[in-house]
């Protein structure tokens, strides 16, 4: 079960990107799938499903996307997801992680 709940590891915790109760079994499984979405909606040729970890900074060092990658990943969201991210003010919360991104497709899926 892949729940965001340090906030040590994750600065930008919030309860809010959690999932809701029922949906922890899925969380890994939406995980895998959102790890191949991103790396085909970015052409991330030299990435692999396992480069990605759950926890690590999206955005920056680790995976070096940045405001270009992370449009098109909203992209992604409105199409695959039906997601539309109302306040821009969130998305550094909801794209710090694989696991942020995950939650929040979670609770928000249409």
């Amino acid at each position: 079960m892949y729940l965001i709940t340090d906030k040590k590891k994750n600065p930008y915790f919030s309860k809010s990107c959690q999932p809701v109760f029922g949906q922890e079994y899925n969380m890994n499984e939406l995980q895998e799938k959102l790890k191949i979405q991103i790396i085909e909606q970015l052409n991330l040729e030299d990435v692999g499903p396992d480069d990605i970890e759950a926890s690590a900074p999206l955005i920056g060092d680790e995976l070096g996307l940045d405001s270009i990658d992370v449009l098109e990943l909203l992209v992604l969201l409105e199409k695959e997801y039906g997601i539309r991210i109302q306040n821009p003010k969130e998305g550094k919360k909801i794209f710090y992680s694989l696991e942020t991104l995950a939650a929040f497709v979670s609770r928000n899926q249409a």
